[in-house]
Formats: structure tokens, sequence, C-alpha cells
């Protein structure tokens, strides 16, 4: 059986499990989430435990059985914590602002680059130079933490661009022949 999809998942006070043929819905004092049940998977709701089981012993089934798991789980840590990842502006005169549910983002190109914030995520400019991103689903979350850090890239040589707090990046020396300045 699968390490992670024998697990079962603790349900804390507060949060509502629908079990349907094709998907698990949970409800919490944040929002609503669903994740995916795939076809040859089982979930039923044993006291406060989700427990998943399979059908077969398909690789396909197997494979599914973890995945399954992995985002019930992740479905009902965002109702009932939330996810949020912080970005750093590191370089001279880049900063963001956020208004309405425009982000503003001057990272040296000549106009500012605007992102519009998708429904479910909330973006809050702690700093000109700190963005966190916050909101419900995990992979939501990730996704625009991750559209927002391509519109800058941090450069190898200089290290400035958008990246998130804590991310570690290896500088570059300069190039061999270059003179000095």
């Amino acid at each position: 059986m699968s390490r992670v999809g024998k697990k079962p998942i603790e349900i804390p006070t507060g949060v509502k499990v629908t079990i349907l043929p094709d998907r698990i819905e949970f409800e919490g004092k944040l929002g609503k989430l669903f994740s995916p049940l795939y076809a040859g998977l089982k979930a039923k709701v044993e006291g406060n435990q989700l427990i998943l089981t399979r059908e077969s012993e398909e690789q396909q089934v197997r494979q599914y059985h973890g995945l399954c798991r992995s985002l019930a789980h992740n479905a009902i840590v965002g109702i009932t914590q939330g996810y949020s990842k912080q970005l750093e502006i590191t370089g001279v005169g880049y900063r963001a602002k956020v208004e309405k549910n425009k982000l503003e983002l001057n990272v040296g190109y000549s106009r500012p680059v605007i992102y519009e914030i998708p429904a479910g995520i909330e973006i809050i400019a702690e700093k000109p130079t700190l963005l966190t991103v916050r909101g419900i689903d995990k992979q939501k979350v990730g996704q625009v933490a991750d559209t927002i850090k391509r519109f800058r890239r941090p450069d190898p040589y200089k290290q400035k661009g958008i990246r998130l707090v804590g991310e570690t990046l290896i500088k570059k020396e300069r190039k061999a022949g270059v003179a000095s300045a």
C-alpha cells in the first residue's frame, strides 16, 4: 500500500466533509474546496478521520492513492489555516503596490507591469519591496507567486529581481577578461 495514501487524515472540528462519487467536498471557516476522487478509490469518514482505500492493485490506482490523499489533506489545511507565500523584490527603484484587484510592479522596464489578481487570492504589499500572496488553495497560491516571480527573475550576477523569501541564489562571478570599471 502507498505509505502516503494509507495515512488517515484528521478532520478538525468545524470542517464539513461531503463524499461524492468523483470528488470530496470540504467546507470550513475560510471557504469551500473540493478534492478529486479518482476511479478505483473509495473514501469514508470514521469518527473524525477521513480514510482513503483502493479497490484494486493496478498501477494507475496505486499512483492515484497517495495523490488523492495529499490533495484532500491540502484542502483541509487550506480551509482551516490557509496558505501564504512571501516574495521580496530586490533592486534599485524596484517596488510594488496593490490597488483594488491589481498589482503594479515597477521592476526595471519602461512601463510598470500590471497584474490582475485572480479570484480567491489576496496580495498584500507589506512594504514596497515585500509581497504576501494568501489564499485557501495551495496550488493557486503557488501558481500566482510563480507568475509574479516570472515578471523579473533574479539576475545571476547582481541578483536583482523578484524571489521567494528564504530562497537562496548562487551568485556568479563576473566574466574573466572583462576590464574592471
